[in-house]
């Protein structure tokens, strides 16, 4: 968060601030101090006048990329205008969360905000880039916002990446060659890449360099330069074609205390990643030493630490050896583009496509193919995909039709997306899958979803864990074709009478009630909860001595979910409880 001044021009002003006060964790100063005080806050609030503001600061001003963002809200709390950096220093964001806090209309007059194009000199710290080149930011920020054509080059993926293409402006083209940026036909190129790449001749060119990559680093004892030491990894990384600030360092743990490491993290303020010999030892590289082995007890210091601190990527730059120190340089592998196919297990959610994460949906509208759960996944949720991708259910394949179906487009180098209902880890049959990807050296990731148990509790209105009643909760099944481990049975899980969620169990409701019934009262209250959040979700409500004729004389399936325990519907006490443990938490905050 900023460190942000406000200034009450007027009396009309001094609740408003309070209230400013309060929610930015600001600091309220007198208008004589700003001057004074120009260098110690990252922004000032003002309110009242606008005239009163822009007299205050005119002598104070610089800089655009040193000053400090200024906005200014009316007396009356109607409007909050960006005054002062608006896309370097804050203030269009600022405006936007303090005129959310009061209510207002932000007033916003930057031409990229206004066109809705991207702000370009914003990007760099939004997602952590650094820029490279010598171009002018002005001139390129000129021709984006005057809508010159416009060719964007990109070599790897990530949330950057992503936004780009998503939310691309009609001037802008993507190519997929430095070629076809021609003179002739754009005026500007962005490039987002850790390589060193040269723009053509004529064009503006904006580089922003991701930090994808980490470099290993292996040191002689006390070499006498460090500074020197520094340069000449830089040099050697250089030159293989990569720019070094793309890259984060990493290391073997005795040389924690070494001054080296101390100046990366002091004085160029580089994160430096340790790993033990025992880790470095367990990865595969392809110049190992006996020597290296010898000393400090792996074949590997600088390519293996580069391996690891890229979460087992791809070695761009092999071991290159210096005077004093060897350096190599990875790839996370996650971020590489359309070289390698990619897997994405995506946690669908309970049913309704509106409950499925901000990261799942983002994955579904990327994938190149969707395999879904058919039986179990609403067909809606897939209708993100974008033009092109291949949409299947997975209902009428086998585990070994789905599996060849991935590998085939995996091995073209396209992203897929396996959608399993809820989240994947509870009942998810995700573990075959895995097993296959990890035989055949397949990459993949896994997004979560809302279980289908917390919707039950959303859909009940209840809170399944109650201060000094239950504190657990219980997912499980009942004992059907799969049999369940001995120490798993229901009626002893059933012993601590919490809230016990069973999953897949309606059609074996019978032997469920009885078992329940040896540990819970027969008057427990139950839900039986079919389809949740599905259009045609049903509920029924009752007591554990009932439950079984609730799912029969309902015709209720196994995509019903049984809950039970006393802290359904439970309102009993709970006044009483808060007050006792947590009145406390409001005193601190009023």
């Amino acid at each position: 968060m900023q460190k942000t001044a406000i200034i009450p021009i007027s009396e009309e002003g001094r609740n408003m601030a309070c209230m400013l006060q309060q929610e930015f964790q600001a600091t309220v100063i007198k208008r004589a101090e700003v001057a004074k005080r120009w260098k110690d806050f990252e922004a000032f609030i003002f309110i009242g006048a606008m005239g009163i503001c822009v007299r205050t600061i005119a002598p104070l001003i610089d800089d655009k990329h040193t000053d400090p963002a200024v906005i200014c809200v009316d007396s009356m709390g109607n409007h909050v205008i960006s005054v002062l950096s608006g896309h370097v220093g804050g203030a269009n964001e600022l405006t936007r969360r303090v005129a959310a806090a009061l209510g207002a209309d932000p007033v916003i007059t930057t031409q990229s905000d206004i066109a809705g194009l991207w702000a370009l000199d914003t990007l760099e710290k939004r997602f952590n880039w650094t820029i490279a080149g010598d171009d002018d930011m002005n001139a390129c920020i000129f021709a984006f916002v005057d809508r010159k054509p416009t060719a964007l080059f990109m070599e790897v993926r990530d949330e950057g990446t992503d936004y780009l293409e998503k939310t691309l402006p009609d001037h802008v083209t993507v190519i997929n060659d430095l070629s076809e940026a021609d003179p002739k036909k754009y005026k500007l190129l962005i490039m987002v890449t850790p390589y060193r790449r040269y723009a053509p001749e004529g064009i503006l060119s904006l580089h922003f360099v991701p930090m994808v990559g980490a470099i290993g680093f292996g040191l002689a004892h006390h070499p006498d330069d460090y500074k020197f030491i520094y340069d000449q990894m830089d040099e050697a990384i250089a030159h293989a074609g990569v720019l070094p600030c793309a890259c984060r360092y990493c290391t073997i743990d005795v040389k924690a205390d070494e001054p080296f490491v101390e100046m990366l993290r002091q004085d160029y303020g580089e994160t430096v990643e340790l790993y033990t010999a025992e880790q470095l030892s367990a990865v595969e590289v392809p110049n190992p030493s006996d020597t290296v082995a010898k000393h400090v007890g792996t074949p590997s210091v600088c390519e293996a630490a580069a391996i690891l601190g890229s979460n087992n990527g791809k070695l761009i730059v092999p071991k290159i050896k210096g005077k004093n120190f060897t350096v190599a340089l990875a790839i996370d592998r996650q971020y590489l583009r359309d070289e390698e196919g990619f897997i994405e297990i995506v946690g669908a959610g309970p049913g309704d496509p509106d409950l499925v994460s901000v990261r799942g949906r983002k994955m579904l509208e990327r994938a190149d193919l969707i395999l879904y759960a058919g039986s179990l996944v609403p067909r809606e949720l897939t209708l993100c995909a974008k033009p092109g991708a291949v949409v299947r259910s997975s209902a009428g394949m086998n585990l070994e039709e789905q599996c060849a179906l991935m590998k085939e487009f995996y091995d073209q180098g396209k992203f897929i997306v396996r959608l399993h209902t809820g989240d994947p880890c509870i009942f998810g049959a995700i573990q075959e899958q895995m097993a296959f990807f990890d035989q055949h050296n397949m990459r993949y990731h896994i997004t979560p979803g809302i279980s289908s148990f917390l919707a039950a509790a959303a859909e009940l209105r209840s809170q399944f864990t109650i201060p000094e009643r239950t504190q657990t909760i219980i997912l499980t099944r009942g004992e059907g074709r799969t049999p369940m481990p001995e120490k798993e049975q229901l009626h002893l899980l059933a012993r601590s009478q919490s809230t016990m969620c069973i999953f897949l169990s309606a059609a074996i409701v019978d032997d469920v009630q009885r078992e329940l019934l040896m540990e819970y009262p027969e008057n427990t209250p139950v839900a039986a909860c079919y389809h949740l959040t599905w259009p045609d979700q049903r509920i029924y409500r009752g007591v554990l001595k009932d439950l079984a004729k609730i799912v029969h004389d309902n015709n209720l399936t196994l995509t019903t979910m049984l809950v039970v325990g006393e802290a359904i519907d439970n309102r009993k006490g709970l006044s009483e409880l808060y007050n006792k443990h947590f009145t406390h938490l409001f005193r601190q905050g009023s």
